[in-house]
């Protein structure tokens, strides 16, 4: 039997010593088993750890909740939770229309019937976990094929993950991989499917400065906004339904309006998505001569293709708005990263690490014979990954630049599963039964796509595909015998053209009318789409036996560099509940430069004076400031409102709405950002340059005070004004 340990009710799991770390790090996204290890209360914790998390009681854990991709918080006693404006753009978006344009003008709701349903977003809230590593690895202790090793590890995650479930329905589960190949932890979730929008700032609030701000400090950005979960009158999750009512959460966090100062205790609880800080140097060269200069140039390509369309016509402006977001956000990210891999030179300081674990293996006998080709075998499977990475790349990105291609691909799918039935009539009763389904799939699709942007990525990326030679050539190119590039863009292009997926109200109405007619209709989008499947196949295949390969090799990775450092690690970020914790300090990213911790209201109308529209701001912003119209959110220290805080917690995304806790357990901020010298955290984290950014509650205040007006939130977060 499984120990399962609550959250509010957790207790040190892993009798293994999974995570039984012999020395504090220097750097730290604590799984909740092991804060006793952490040296919080050394650190500045003026609560007892018992506060965070307690066997058999509540703890400030119970007010943190996962949002989609994103972290977030309780704050009040009926379902309110803090989060990041950029976490609730898409459900924004959606909400939104040129008549009502709330990315824009934001949005305020004064009652319960005022707020609107955040289409898209689900609350997750960790009821439970416990380590699975025996279950699975001794399923697989005699397997010696890679492809059935990992076929068998991702079996028994799920199977683990269904037994859970089947015996507590309420609740999803998940196995998560903590190391990769080595420990496993299953983890067991309640989740919130109705989620509504309670107070969101406006565009030129929540995402001031825009891409030219975005990783970068200074940074005056409100990326605040506040939800609200749902559930039916018996407590239990449902979908959104006006007789629904606001979720009571067993713990919500307290505000505390009078913020931190320089050098105060701070910690984060929240979901950190994933850091890769226990791979070879290898894999650091393989992100920086491929995936991240590739990704980056090409999402650049594709926001160019989408603000062009957009520009003059704001209902396509809106609709691919997300899409923009969230590609800018990435190709900053990517191109920061590459910044710092070249400027700390980690790739040849992992590779020194390496040289020096291998000669460690050397010289003992007893690791030798265990590890003795591990070093070599690492670097034979990096060979192959290397050979074909352009192809890989091209592959990994075609279907989500080509969003026609996307659908063709779903299209082709239903497609597949009624021609399994083995009569018309059997096919039609499935169609029947399932073609609503089928158009609730698709329809998101539709949400972000436009035809000419559609046609300048496949134009772009087919006139890529025709410049990849030897192992990296793709054979679709070789079976069309494309002349040119340009031939081969005509030819995506004229399919695009020309298929019936392109208008959602035509494919909906006249293609799937019913089976007979959907199995009759066929076109040169979709032919390619099957061509291009049957072309990935195999290399998915080989994908897969690499995967197995690589899971086997990172274990021993990981096991025998531990020895070599005589400490155990902290498992990599991998989007399960983590603490991280530091102070609030500035720092000095380049020589005779020191960069203070706060950012203040006046230094955002600075930049709002440059005449950037990317700064543009509310006038009420500065009329409030002008008048001294502080209320209580001033900071003497500074003499104004503080707008962003600094701090040198390890974090990453997923932690994007996380709430920033001081040494008492009060709220005081909501993290959503890095340093742009902070981007390489994800490979290595580094005091001096590892800075996030939140946002300070004091001015989160001021601006539904003051500028929003939005009283309700600060009555309910029981702040004094």
């Amino acid at each position: 039997m499984f120990k399962i340990l609550k959250v509010g009710v957790l207790s040190a799991i892993l009798a293994a010593g999974v995570f039984n770390y012999s020395a504090i790090p220097d750097e730290g996204m604590f799984p909740l088993s092991e804060l006793s290890k952490a040296g919080l209360k050394k650190a500045g914790l003026k609560i007892s750890e018992k506060d965070i998390y307690n066997p058999g009681s509540i703890g400030l854990v119970d007010a943190l909740v996962q949002v989609s991709g994103c972290s977030g918080s309780f704050v009040s006693a009926n379902g309110l939770i803090i989060t990041n404006h950029h976490c609730a753009f898409s459900a924004v978006q959606l909400a939104s229309s040129p008549e009502h344009n709330y990315l824009e003008n934001g949005f305020v709701a004064n009652s319960h019937e005022q707020e609107i349903e955040a289409k898209g977003l689900t609350i997750r809230i960790t009821d439970s976990y416990e380590d699975v590593s025996k279950e699975i690895l001794d399923a697989v202790s005699n397997i010696t094929d890679p492809v059935q090793r990992i076929d068998i590890i991702n079996k028994k995650r799920v199977e683990l993950a269904k037994q859970a479930e089947s015996k507590d329905p309420s609740i999803k589960a998940e196995v998560s991989e903590m190391f990769i190949g080595k420990s496993y932890v299953l983890f067991r979730y309640k989740t919130i499917e109705d989620v509504r929008l309670v107070y969101i700032p406006r565009q030129d609030i929540g995402e001031f400065g825009g891409e030219t701000d975005n990783w970068v400090w200074p940074r005056h950005t409100g990326d605040f906004s506040f939800l609200r979960a749902y559930v039916g009158k018996d407590g239990k999750s449902a979908k959104y339904s006006k007789d629904n009512v606001p979720y009571q959460p067993k713990k919500h966090l307290k505000i505390n309006p009078k913020g931190v100062s320089e050098n105060d205790f701070v910690f984060i609880l929240g979901y950190p998505g994933r850091t890769f800080r226990h791979r070879p140097s290898q894999y650091l060269e393989y992100q920086q001569q491929f995936l991240l200069p590739y990704t980056s140039n090409l999402y650049d390509f594709q926001n160019q293709q989408m603000m062009l369309a957009g520009k003059d016509d704001k209902a396509t402006e809106l609709e691919l708005a997300t899409r923009i977001k969230r590609n800018a956000n990435t190709m900053k990210n990517y191109r920061g990263k590459l910044k710092g891999l070249r400027n700390i030179d980690l790739v040849n300081t992992k590779k020194k690490e390496d040289a020096e674990l291998t000669e460690f293996i050397n010289k003992n006998a007893e690791l030798k014979a265990q590890y003795g080709t591990l070093m070599q075998d690492i670097d034979k499977h990096y060979q192959l990954v290397f050979q074909d990475a352009e192809k890989e790349m091209w592959y990994n990105q075609i279907y989500g630049g080509i969003r026609l291609l996307q659908a063709a691909r779903m299209a082709n799918s239903f497609k597949e599963a009624l021609m399994q039935q083995g009569t018309a009539n059997n096919r039609q009763e499935m169609f029947a039964k399932n073609v609503e389904n089928f158009k609730k799939q698709m329809d998101p699709f539709y949400e972000a796509y436009n035809l000419n942007v559609d046609k300048s990525i496949a134009s772009y990326m087919f006139a890529q595909a025709t410049q990849l030679k030897d192992g990296n050539a793709l054979p679709f190119v070789a079976n069309h015998r494309f002349a040119s590039a340009d031939a081969a863009s005509g030819f995506i292009n004229k399919a695009l053209d020309e298929t019936a997926l392109k208008n959602k109200e035509q494919f909906y109405s006249q293609v799937l009318k019913d089976a007979k007619t959907f199995l009759a209709y066929s076109d040169e989008l979709m032919k390619f789409q099957e061509e291009l499947n049957k072309e990935m196949k195999p290399f998915a295949e080989e994908q897969k036996r690499r995967e197995g390969n690589l899971n086997k090799l990172m274990a021993d990775y990981v096991a025998v560099k531990e020895k070599f450092q005589s400490k155990n690690f902290i498992p990599d970020a991998n989007s399960t509940l983590r603490l991280t914790f530091g102070n609030i300090k500035g720092y000095s990213p380049v020589d005779a430069t020191y960069m203070e911790p706060f950012t203040t209201v006046r230094g955002l109308i600075e930049k709002g004076n440059s005449g950037d529209p990317e700064f543009r701001y509310p006038a009420a912003i500065k009329e409030n400031w002008l008048s001294k119209n502080f209320g209580n959110y001033f900071k003497k220290e500074i003499n104004d409102v503080p707008v962003n805080i600094l701090y040198n917690m390890d974090t990453t995304g997923g932690n994007s709405g996380s709430p920033i806790m001081n040494a008492y357990g009060e709220l005081i901020g909501v993290n959503f950002d890095r340093a742009y010298d902070a981007t390489i955290n994800d490979f290595a984290w580094n005091e001096a340059y590892s800075r996030s950014i939140g946002v300070d509650i004091r001015y989160v205040l001021w601006i539904a005070d003051k500028v929003d007006n939005a009283q309700f939130i600060i009555k309910e977060l029981g702040v004094r004004n």
